[in-house]
C-alpha cells in the first residue's frame, strides 16, 4: 500500500506500540487518527510527536472507549470529517490482567475479554463498511506470540489473543469471497522488553530460540513496514515464533505441551514486573 496522504486510525496511541506505529506512519506521510482512553495521555503523545517535527494538523486525538459502541461511532464520524476517509485500521488497543485463572475476580477477565475481544469488534464492524464502500484499504490486528501458545498465568488474554487471531482469518475469507480488496493482517509479538510485559521472559533454550522484543518501534515495524506496506497476512517477532507454528502442527499435543514446558515456556510470567491494563 502506498502510505502518503493514507488516513490511518490507532487504537490505544497515546502510548507503547501504537504510539510508535503513529511516529513511522507519520514519517511516511500519513494523517492518524489517535485513540485512547485518557485525554491527557493523547494530549501528551500528540505533543511528543509534534515537537519531533511531525505536523500537528496531521494528528487528530480523541478519547474513545471501543467496548462502547456508540463512543466508536463517534469517534468514526470525527475521522471521517476530519480526514475525509478512512484507509487503515490498525486495532492496537490491549488490557493485561495477569494470574491464575480462579483468583481472578469476574470483573476483571471480563474487562479482559471486553478490551481485547469485544472492543475491537466493535471498532472493525464500524470502520468495516467504509472500507468496503472504496474497496480498499486494511485491518491490522495486533495479536500476540500467546495466539499460538496459551500461557500459564495469560489464560484469558491467551483466549483473546486466540480468538483476534481467528476473526482476522475469517474476515480475511469473507473478503475474499465478496471479491473486496480490503486486506486482513494480524501481528503476533512475543513479550515487549517494556510497557504491559516487563520482566516477562522465557528462559534458557525458549528463550534462545523465542527471544523477547526490546522496544515497541520493533512492533511498529512489523505493522507498517510488513503488514501495510506489504501486506503481509500473519507477522511474527521475532520471526522464529514460526516454529511454534511448526511444532504445534507436526508434533502430537501431548509432545507439543512436553516441548513448550521443557523450553519453560509456561513459567515465562514468573519474572512480569509490568503493569496492569494500559495497551501494547
Amino acid at each position: 500500500m502506498e502510505l502518503t496522504g493514507a488516513c490511518v486510525i490507532i487504537t490505544g496511541g497515546a502510548g507503547g506500540v501504537g504510539l510508535a506505529t503513529a511516529r513511522r506512519l507519520l514519517t511516511a506521510g500519513c494523517i492518524v487518527a489517535l485513540w485512547d482512553l485518557a485525554e491527557p495521555a493523547l494530549e501528551s503523545a500528540a505533543s511528543l510527536l509534534a515537537e519531533e517535527g511531525h505536523p500537528r494538523q496531521r494528528i487528530i486525538t480523541r478519547v474513545v472507549d471501543i467496548t462502547d459502541r456508540g463512543s466508536v461511532a463517534d469517534g468514526v464520524a470525527q475521522a471521517l470529517a476530519g480526514m475525509g476517509r478512512i484507509d487503515v485500521l490498525v486495532n492496537n488497543a490491549g488490557h493485561l490482567a495477569p494470574g491464575r485463572f480462579l483468583d481472578q475476580p469476574a470483573d476483571v477477565w471480563e474487562t479482559t475479554v471486553d478490551v481485547n475481544l469485544v472492543g475491537l469488534i466493535n471498532v472493525t464492524r464500524a470502520v468495516l463498511p467504509h472500507l468496503y464502500e472504496h474497496n480498499r484499504g486494511q485491518v491490522v490486528n495486533v495479536c500476540s506470540a500467546s495466539s499460538f501458545v496459551g500461557v500459564s498465568g495469560l489464560a484469558v488474554y491467551s483466549a483473546t489473543k486466540w480468538a483476534v487471531w481467528g476473526l482476522t482469518e475469517a474476515l480475511r475469507h469473507e473478503a475474499v469471497n465478496e471479491r473486496s480488496a480490503v486486506r486482513f493482517s494480524s501481528v503476533h509479538p512475543n513479550y515487549i522488553a517494556r510497557g504491559m510485559f516487563e520482566g516477562a521472559r522465557i528462559r534458557g533454550l525458549g528463550g534462545l530460540l523465542f527471544p523477547g522484543v526490546p522496544d515497541h518501534d520493533v512492533v511498529a515495524k512489523a505493522v507498517v513496514e510488513q503488514a501495510i506496506r506489504r501486506g503481509r497476512r500473519v507477522v511474527r517477532r521475532p520471526r522464529s515464533l514460526r516454529l511454534a507454528i511448526l511444532l504445534r502442527g507436526l508434533l502430537p499435543e501431548a509432545l507439543f505441551a512436553w516441548s513448550a514446558r521443557r523450553l519453560q515456556v509456561h513459567t515465562s510470567m514468573r519474572s512480569w514486573t509490568g503493569s496492569t491494563g494500559g495497551r501494547h
